[in-house]
C-alpha cells in the first residue's frame, strides 16, 4: 500500500541518501533561506545539496503550493537586497564601464521582477 495514498504528489520526499547533508535549520530558517538562494537563481537540487533541506519542501515554495504569499514577498525583498548589493559593488569601477555594469544590473533586476 502506498504510504502517500491521500497524496497525488509524485516528487520523493528528499534527495538521494549522501547526496545532501542533514538540514539543522528550524522551519522559519529554512524558508528564509529557500528565498534567498531562489532570489540568487540557483537551483532547487543545489539548494538541497549545500543546505538540506528537503528539496520536495524547496519545490513546493518555489511552485506556490504552500506559503504562496510569504513566499514570493520574501523572494522579492531578496532580489531588492542582491540589486542593491551588486550596484554598490559595482562603484569599484569608474567610467564607461561602471555605466555598462550598472545598466546591466539593472536589466536583470527588471527582468526578475517581472517574473
Amino acid at each position: 500500500m502506498n504510504e502517500n495514498a491521500g497524496s497525488n504528489d509524485s516528487r520523493t520526499p528528499s534527495p538521494p541518501y549522501g547526496y545532501s547533508r542533514e538540514c539543522t535549520h528550524s522551519r522559519e530558517e529554512q524558508i528564509h533561506i529557500v528565498a534567498e538562494f531562489h532570489a540568487h537563481r540557483i537551483r532547487p537540487s543545489r539548494i538541497a545539496y549545500r543546505v538540506g533541506i528537503d528539496i520536495a519542501f524547496i519545490e513546493e515554495l518555489i511552485a506556490g503550493e504552500i506559503e504562496h504569499e510569504r513566499f514570493p514577498r520574501l523572494v522579492s525583498h531578496y532580489r531588492r537586497q542582491r540589486y542593491q548589493q551588486r550596484m554598490s559593488e559595482s562603484s569599484i569601477r569608474r567610467g564607461g564601464a561602471r555605466y555598462e555594469q550598472e545598466q546591466r544590473i539593472e536589466k536583470e533586476f527588471r527582468q526578475e521582477v517581472d517574473l
